[in-house]
């Protein structure tokens, strides 16, 4: 019977393992910490699907951060908030700002950062959602922003870096700086789609049968999604330049670390040029495929007005024999078959004459239109 069991129990745990690694496929998904424990300050990584789940793991942390994807934020973020020990009233007064929100209460710090996302000319922005106290950073955002997530691949790798003598705020703030920093380097990443777009409706301009009703509201989509993005570019370096300082109680004092803070400002104010400057760029492309637009339609106006032209005095040269034919058959006049002949040339030469009359006066009056190519 021993061996029988010992036969049948590993049988049993391979039949365990798929079961196991099922359950395993959605992580991806859940919520992470990692810490550096007091005891020996090594980097420690976990997951779970509830904020208790940490609690007793963040005891034995000096430092932590905790990233929660969720469905709803404005509907779970204050939950989560509150589990891991933040006040009520923190995750409410962020949500009241528009794109971005920097709320100091000595001792915990909320922030808001727009995460841009940009599929054609719709610019997706969500909000992600950064919690300070004396021990932890908390990041909440929706279930659509994958940043984070990446950079929890290597959250333990810039952890190893903090050194454990570092007192807790100058621990905080390389943490934070580092969550900042990927934040804004992915928004950028965003800009180039919008780039491409705009290079693909240039393209669409420079066919001549493209339906005009579609060029306005394609470059009103352009125009719209980037000042949509640089929206959220002036709102990241509101909260960027809140930092530099280090007014917040949280945040080191120390000038190298707020040095860091300041490369942070600078990274956000040269995406803000260059987004200009890729503004002013496809403005300036499709204020010359205005310009070919409008030359095309001069040249439809002076064919148009040249058909035109012609047609008037064609039509003055057949208005004077019909006038002249009109007041002849009247039979005040009695006009008979002998009267055939010069009546006939009376119509041949008032033709003629009315038609280069009125070619003279039209040429003299310069109402010609200009060549016609």
């Amino acid at each position: 019977m021993t061996e029988e069991a010992a036969a049948l129990k590993p049988a049993t745990e391979e039949k365990k393992e798929p079961a196991s690694n099922a359950q395993a496929q959605p992580d991806a998904k859940r919520a992470f910490c990692v810490s550096l424990q007091v005891a020996g300050g090594k980097p420690l990584k976990m997951t779970g699907d509830n904020p208790h789940e940490f609690i007793t793991f963040l005891k034995d942390s000096s430092v932590a951060w905790i990233n929660f994807p969720v469905k709803d934020i404005k509907k779970d973020a204050e939950d989560i908030a509150i589990s891991l020990g933040f006040s009520s009233t923190l995750v409410p007064t962020l949500h009241s700002s528009y794109l971005s929100a920097y709320e100091d209460r000595d001792t915990e710090l909320g922030l808001m950062l727009p995460a841009v996302a940009v599929k054609k000319f719709d610019v997706l922005i969500s909000p992600i959602l950064i919690l300070i106290r004396k021990d932890l950073i908390l990041t909440i955002h929706e279930d659509n922003v994958n940043r984070l997530i990446r950079l929890s691949r290597y959250a333990d790798a810039f952890m190893r870096k903090i050194k454990p003598t570092l007192i807790q705020e100058d621990k905080i703030t390389i943490i934070l700086t580092r969550i900042i920093d990927e934040n804004i380097n992915r928004n950028f990443d965003h800009l180039r789609e919008i780039e491409a777009q705009g290079d693909e409706l240039s393209k669409i301009l420079t066919d001549t049968t493209t339906p005009r009703g579609l060029i306005g509201p394609e470059i009103y989509n352009m125009k719209h999604a980037l000042i949509s993005y640089m929206d959220t570019l002036w709102a990241t370096l509101d909260v960027v330049n809140s930092l530099r300082h280090g007014d917040a109680e949280l945040i080191s004092d120390s000038p190298k670390l707020l040095a860091r803070v300041g490369i942070l400002s600078d990274d956000v104010n040269r995406h803000i040029a260059l987004s200009e400057h890729m503004s002013d760029v496809l403005a300036s492309g499709l204020e010359v495929l205005q310009s070919i637009y409008n030359n095309q339609l001069q040249i439809l106006n002076n064919r148009l007005a040249f058909v035109m032209t012609w047609l008037t005095i064609l039509g003055t040269a057949v208005l004077v024999p019909n006038t002249l034919a009109t007041i002849f058959s009247n039979p005040a006049f009695n006009m008979g078959p002998d009267d055939k002949w010069w009546y006939s040339i009376l119509l041949i030469v008032s033709t003629v004459f009315s038609t280069w009359l009125a070619y003279w006066w039209i040429k003299r009056k310069g109402l010609f239109p200009l060549k016609v190519d």
